[in-house]
């Protein structure tokens, strides 16, 4: 596995490790770890860095809703000018092309269901080229982006006997 592909994988799960560790464990020195991350944000490999949070263990009210929606293309544009107006909204978290029935997921955060469904009315639905929406709720995080969420993970050894 090459340098960059070696420091992504780490990174994708560990964002906040110590730059020294980080080289010391790949065998590189700091200088070289350091310019291949800035190189690889520079050509947007590296698009940003997150800090997950189980919003269910704070008192802030947030209601994610994965928001199906079916469009018509535009010619020589496809999909992706529509991808843009929608992912411009800073309501919204995520917009992916997906296979199936549906054109795009929308990944969209607000303060209660009411807000969410009134985005889904008064912007989505709007839109000139959206033909349909479906919108589901998240009622509860189990896993999110490989990370288990709501409690500890232990990992215990089995004793052996002979």
């Amino acid at each position: 596995m090459e340098l960059r592909e070696k420091i992504l994988t780490y990174i994708e799960k560990h964002a906040k490790v110590d730059a020294a560790d980080l080289a010391a464990m790949l065998g590189v020195d700091e200088v070289t770890l350091a310019n291949e991350i800035g190189a690889m944000e520079k050509e947007r490999i590296i698009c940003g860095y997150h800090t997950m949070i189980d919003w269910s263990r704070t008192k802030e009210e947030k209601v994610t809703a994965l928001i199906e929606v079916r469009v018509t293309p535009q010619r020589g544009l496809g999909f992706d000018n529509v991808a843009e107006r929608i992912y411009r909204y800073p309501e919204v978290l995520a917009v992916y092309l997906i296979s199936g029935s549906y054109d795009l997921m929308v990944i969209l955060e607000g303060k209660s269901l009411k807000e969410v469904a009134q985005f889904v009315n008064d912007k989505l639905a709007s839109l000139d080229t959206v033909l349909s929406t479906a919108t589901h709720f998240i009622l509860k995080k189990y896993k999110d982006h490989g990370t288990v969420l709501g409690k500890e993970v232990k990992y215990e050894r089995i004793k052996v006997t002979p």
